[in-house]
């Protein structure tokens, strides 16, 4: 009776160890395996490796679960013939059975999933070294069920949805803050937004003739809420350059009013109104500048629009004490307006 219940347990305990090894591997998102394989370990870069092709591996602990409950249970029935005899092998069947399901599949997967990256971790070498053994056996396998299994894998995330549901559903269940989520969010709307959607109108825009001596506009620079001023000559689809109001102010009071605000200017980048706010801020980190001029298809300017437009896609609006006016846009559309029908 000893050997028959030990043979059981051996039965259990094996099967248990290969089903659990399986739920806790699959468990494992790959980003979490690769987060792990940072560190180095051994350990963690065998389960990234794991990870990236799990066809070998999940075929090993396969095999290996097959091999422990078919030649296990014949092994068992074989004892329990000789022990129980013929009257009680019905019985000792179906409640070898029941033990395998609740103790070789239900409480082993559960924990598997419960516990995954402990698990991952700490089968990934053995599960290996029994792959690279199982390779021949494996090799068989592989080109049995090529015809049915191959095909294109499915990425771990799909699409920018999905995304973003994993970011309120980690908000929800306090994974990340509210701050982080909304971030994330909002940092899908850069490839959503144009220039022409986040520019200052050119109707509300400030600009200086580059002509201009600095004593005759001085009232205008004092009172201009910008840092940096578009400069135009003639008109304002002649846009030549951007002057800094710092450097303007400097110059006044060192007594070099007399100066033409051209003397003062800094070159000026151009984007097309079709410019994807993400590409934005790659031509501003590139030219490092802060502030572009929007231009449509003939090339007319149709507003202007800076780095702290582009940011505030994913902060919100920043306003600071100089700024009369939170949405320019909306100043401008309410101006259109008024203007009168003919």
């Amino acid at each position: 009776m000893l050997i028959l219940i030990t043979s059981v347990g051996i039965v259990l305990i094996s099967s248990g160890i290969c089903s659990g090894a399986e739920a806790a591997l699959f468990s494992v998102p790959i980003i979490k395996a690769k987060q792990l394989a940072d560190t180095k370990k051994t350990s963690a870069l065998m389960l990234l490796k794991i990870r990236q092709n799990m066809s070998s591996p999940i075929s090993t602990l396969v095999v290996l679960n097959n091999i422990s409950n078919i030649v296990g249970s014949i092994v068992v029935g074989g004892i329990a013939m000789s022990v129980l005899g013929n009257k009680w092998i019905g019985i000792f069947s179906g409640g070898l059975t029941f033990f395998v399901i609740i103790f070789s599949e239900i409480i082993p997967k559960t924990l598997g999933e419960r516990h995954a990256e402990t698990i991952s971790l700490f089968i990934a070498k053995p599960l290996a070294g029994i792959t690279k053994i199982f390779t021949p056996i494996l090799w068989i396998i592989e080109k049995i069920t090529m015809p049915i299994t191959k095909g294109k894998a499915t990425a771990f995330t799909t699409n920018e949805a999905e995304i973003k549901l994993l970011a309120r559903i980690g908000q929800e269940e306090g994974v990340i803050d509210s701050n982080e989520s909304n971030l994330i969010q909002r940092a899908f709307k850069l490839d959503d937004l144009m220039a022409v959607d986040l520019m200052t109108p050119r109707v509300e825009m400030t600009y200086l003739n580059g002509q201009s001596r600095l004593r005759d506009i001085q009232g205008k620079i004092v009172n201009s809420p910008h840092s940096r001023i578009v400069v135009i000559e003639e008109t304002a689809d002649n846009v030549v350059g951007v002057v800094l109001k710092d450097e303007l102010l400097a110059a006044i009071v060192n007594g070099k009013d007399e100066s033409d605000v051209s003397t003062f200017i800094h070159k000026i980048h151009f984007v097309a109104e079709s410019t994807r706010a993400d590409k934005l801020l790659s031509i501003f980190q590139q030219t490092r500048q802060h502030l572009a001029i929007v231009v449509d298809e003939y090339t007319a300017v149709r507003g202007v629009v800076t780095l702290e437009d582009v940011l505030e896609v994913l902060t919100g609006e920043i306003v600071d004490e100089t700024d009369r006016d939170v949405d320019l846009q909306a100043v401008a559309r309410d101006k259109f307006k008024k203007l009168p029908v003919e």
